[in-house]
């Protein structure tokens, strides 16, 4: 039995003293999720579950976070909605930047330090770090030598390679995981992020953590609707509620919001529905995690990172003609998601081979342009007025391009590469392309003239070795041999940059600054530091995982 927690109310002493004593099956009052008021009524549950530490979401926070809750003697259970583990992180390149004199980097003579990763990470030169909080990089920094080694011990794999540079720091720190296994039941779709989150996966179960999958964390449970401690959460499974204890403290590591359109739309108000989000379809950033903490009274914090053009909120994609193509991710037929991911997509090696076009039919931005001065251009309102009340949102991209094109970059523009089912378009002459091009977003018909018209004083530019319009560098190829093509290009979402407000310890904060007692964050669910990637959510997962463990111990 755990001991009680040391702000017990009275009315719950004397509602336990009244009933059962801690444990499963007690009766505890009930939690608010977002479908909730705040002025909800009490009622009573029975537990289904019990663990010392609840961890929700079994990616690369969520996983560091059980490990180290076995660790130190506490039992841990892992929610989690999909029918596997891994999350984006599996996904991943595996890139794992952490330094401050790791065995590896002392393996190559390198010297590095805390107090360098934190004066790397604090730049504000870099449009990525300068609105960061300060507090939490130190602890980011402080924990980088021990995270690394951590991963190590549990079993990560990394390619035994010399240290190199990454995301502007002054000392080598990057190293890759192996890839898991040949096996893309196992890894998903062949990325190296499977022998990080696989490795862990096995060493989690093999020190003892539960893991619950297909369960859906629909409430976390208060002790009051805005105050007292949290108890644990409700989860959805197999049509029924499912409620779980979190005796020491809940972990959230749900991932972060970019998948949930109302929600990005706070940061963001043109990010609307077109915008498809790298890692789907196998994992979704749905916000959960944010929403129901945010209605039991947590605050957001360092929002200013979200919409700043530092990170990797926005991309522009790589690889076109398929719905799902973010730069770094491209979905391998043979893998289990494929039927859902649809297409592998046309890798662009050079965008001198293609245009890119509104949903109107226009030019937008230089095309070979990978700043975000391209992503505002596509994110602009491209020949929508506004008049229809659909002004916000840029509407699908579409690279256009012909045959000469695709014996340039040796494509082969038919399924698996491409997809037919609204994303991909192949016609004779440009005003059929511009006819056939049905899709979800398209909102209005291409006019076939406007895409005549432009293709046309695109090729006069190739003629004249410049373009007037917006300054690509000496256009190289005229559009003019059929079949002519139109293919998905709209930029895709990736990184969630803000989240809920932590301390150094991970403790959720609330609206007042308040620590909201037994609710923790970490990965992309938590705000405050917005660093790409593996290297901040493995350090905050594992420093969530001791937190939470330490309290009440």
């Amino acid at each position: 039995m755990s001991k009680k927690p040391k702000n017990f109310s009275v009315s719950r002493r004397k509602f336990i003293k009244d009933g059962a004593a801690l444990g499963v099956g007690v009766t505890a009052l009930t939690g608010v999720g977002t479908s909730e008021s705040s002025a909800a009524p009490q009622g009573r549950i029975r537990w289904d579950h019990v663990a010392d530490v609840v961890i929700v979401g079994a990616g690369a926070s969520g996983l560091p976070a059980a490990i180290m809750a076995r660790d130190q003697g506490a039992s841990a259970i892992v929610v989690e909605e999909n029918h596997d583990i891994g999350g984006h992180a599996i996904l991943s390149g595996g890139n794992v930047p952490l330094g401050g004199g790791t065995s590896v980097q002392k393996k190559y003579g390198i010297e590095d330090s805390a107090d360098q990763v934190y004066l790397d990470h604090t730049n504000h030169a870099n449009p990525q770090m300068r609105w960061s909080d300060r507090d939490l990089v130190r602890a980011w920094a402080d924990e980088n030598v021990a995270t690394f080694e951590f991963l190590i011990e549990n079993g990560v794999q990394f390619n035994d390679a010399k240290p190199g540079l990454f995301n502007g720091g002054s000392v080598p720190r990057l190293v890759v995981t192996k890839v898991y296994s040949d096996d893309l039941s196992e890894t998903i779709n062949g990325s190296p992020g499977s022998g990080l989150t696989r490795a862990l996966e096995k060493s989690a179960k093999a020190k003892g953590a539960q893991f619950l999958l297909r369960h859906k964390m629909t409430k976390i449970i208060r002790e009051n609707p805005t105050s007292g401690r949290v108890l644990g959460i409700t989860a959805r499974a197999e049509n029924k509620d499912v409620n779980i204890q979190a005796r020491r403290g809940l972990i959230l590591c749900t991932g972060g919001h970019t998948s949930n359109v109302e929600f990005r739309r706070m940061f963001d108000p043109r990010l609307t529905e077109e915008y498809q989000v790298a890692g789907e379809p196998w994992s979704r950033q749905t916000g959960d995690g944010e929403m129901l903490a945010m209605g039991i009274g947590a605050a957001l914090w360092a929002t200013s990172n979200q919409p700043n053009d530092g990170g990797r909120a926005v991309m522009k994609t790589r690889h076109i003609g398929c719905r799902y193509g973010y730069i770094n991710l491209k979905w391998n037929p043979r893998s289990p998601m494929f039927p859902l991911a649809g297409a592998s997509g046309l890798t662009v090696r050079s965008f001198q081979n293609v245009i890119l076009v509104n949903q109107v039919g226009q030019r937008f931005w230089n095309e070979v342009d990978e700043s975000y001065a391209f992503r505002h251009a596509a994110l602009g309102t491209n020949g929508n007025l506004g008049k229809d009340g659909k002004a916000n949102g840029g509407g699908p991209i579409w690279a256009i391009f012909d045959s000469d094109a695709v014996m340039r970059e040796q494509w082969d523009p038919n399924p698996p590469n491409v997809d037919l089912n609204g994303f991909f378009f192949v016609a004779d002459t440009l005003s059929e392309l511009a006819g056939k091009i049905k899709n979800p977003y398209q909102r209005v018909p291409m006019p076939g003239h406007a895409l005549e018209q432009t293709v046309a004083k695109y090729n006069s530019y190739v003629d004249m070795g410049k373009d007037p319009d917006f300054s690509k560098p000496a256009p190289m190829y005229k559009i003019q041999k059929p079949p002519f093509y139109a293919a998905w290009s709209t930029p895709i979402l990736h990184d969630t940059l803000t989240g809920l407000r932590i301390n150094t310890k991970c403790q959720v904060i609330d609206t007042h600054g308040q620590v909201i007692p037994g609710l923790y964050a970490a990965g992309e669910t938590a705000g405050g530091f917005a660093l790409h990637g593996l290297p901040r959510v493995t350090v905050f997962g594992r420093i969530a995982g001791r937190e939470a463990t330490r309290a009440h111990s």
